[in-house]
């Protein structure tokens, strides 16, 4: 069983002369906040109106470049610890049925107060099991944030994330894969204020929130390409789960419907925002949609989006890192991400977990069931 609280630290490897963290997520007893003081729970209460202030400070100020600041945390679900360079963000709360709805900030918003500042964020969770972190990139990349776990027997792990400088890398790859193919890559990148330097780079899926029609059709091709392909040969997606086993699928007589065996789900052609976000339309979960789908789902939307799917398979137990983003009809965001990260770690869409068994890990986690301390860097490498 996990320690009841963990200590985090937080270190300002960025040039920043102040840095602020924030931590976030879902307690036992609601909505939690981490005090100003970086140890004391700050639990808010469900407010009267839309969009009111915390009522608490709850910016934590860890330093200037090289300075550092110890955080305790309980067990928290959902949570995230948040920075930002050189200003403070700004947290809001509506009103909600059982406790408050945070509204976190927003990078597709310009109206929102944080939407010019540099912030980043870490996911974690702390339960009685385990505490799983993880690097994301999976809505845009800013502020480069690595992780260094270590445990109660002193065994230490990390993930070094984005060098230091990153984000005129990505940005810049960015733009020449919008040069190279005219498909929209560079309006991903989002600049300062005074448009003199580069703020954040987006994902495709939050691109597509802020201009509206980017990228539809893109993987059209690819799309009709796999299914001409099952329609006359099987697919084998392996479910990776207890007993599943294999789901094989075929394109029925129609030529729009891949319907897989053993419970794995029947879907139609998956549109460009499908693939990014791997939520919607076919992969999109609620009523009737059973786990097995979900899971044969998500193998499909992973495929997708690094352009395996025409591969040998089965997938992803068959694809290999090496056989990555290799098709011209990619996601290159996710592709540049894992490029310019060292040890092409970090999150860089919604199934970047989804790999061979025992396979390289691309989706930059940390976890133990005996953590003792989690320092994270941010601005660059611990």
């Amino acid at each position: 069983m996990t320690p009841t609280s963990l200590s985090i630290v937080v270190k300002n490897n960025s040039n920043a002369a102040q840095l602020y963290a924030y931590v976030t997520g879902t307690a036992d007893q609601g909505a939690f906040f981490l005090s100003a003081d970086g140890v004391t729970p700050y639990y808010p209460a469900s407010p009267s109106a839309t969009l009111q202030p915390l009522g608490k400070d709850c910016a934590v100020a860890v330093g200037g470049p090289g300075q550092s600041r110890t955080l305790t945390i309980p067990r928290l679900a959902g949570a995230r610890v948040w920075f930002s360079l050189d200003a403070p963000l700004t947290f809001l709360l509506n009103p909600g049925p059982s406790g408050p709805a945070v509204v976190e900030p927003s990078a597709t918003n310009p109206a929102d107060k944080n939407y010019d500042v540099r912030w980043a964020f870490a996911e974690l969770t702390l339960n009685e099991a385990e505490l799983y972190v993880n690097v994301s990139y999976v809505d845009f990349f800013s502020v480069p944030v690595s992780l260094k776990l270590e445990n109660g027997k002193g065994e230490v792990k990390s993930v070094e994330g984005m060098p230091a400088g990153a984000l005129d890398d990505v940005c810049g790859q960015l733009a020449a894969q919008g040069a190279k193919d005219g498909k929209g890559w560079e309006k991903l990148v989002v600049k300062t204020a005074d448009g003199k330097s580069n703020l954040r780079a987006l994902s495709p899926n939050a691109g597509g929130v802020m201009f509206q029609g980017l990228f539809d059709g893109y993987y059209d091709g690819y799309v009709d390409a796999a299914w001409a392909k099952y329609k006359s040969e099987d697919l084998v997606v392996n479910m990776q789960f207890g007993d599943w086993g294999d789901a094989v699928g075929r394109v029925d007589s129609t030529g729009e419907k891949l319907v897989f065996s053993n419970g794995g789900g029947t879907f139609a052609k998956p549109s460009a925002a499908d693939i990014f976000s791997c939520s919607s339309g076919p992969f999109a979960g609620g009523e009737g949609v059973s786990d097995k789908q979900l899971n044969v789902g998500a193998r499909l939307a992973a495929a997708l989006n690094r352009s395996t799917l025409l591969l040998a398979g089965p997938h992803p137990e068959g694809d290999a890192v090496s056989e990555y983003y290799q098709d011209p009809t990619t996601n290159h965001y996710a592709r540049i991400c894992h490029a310019v990260s060292i040890g092409g770690r970090g999150y860089a869409f919604p199934y970047d977990d989804v790999g061979a068994t025992g396979g390289e890990d691309q989706s930059g986690f940390l976890n133990d069931g005996d953590p003792k301390v989690l320092t994270i860097g941010v601005g660059g490498p611990l």
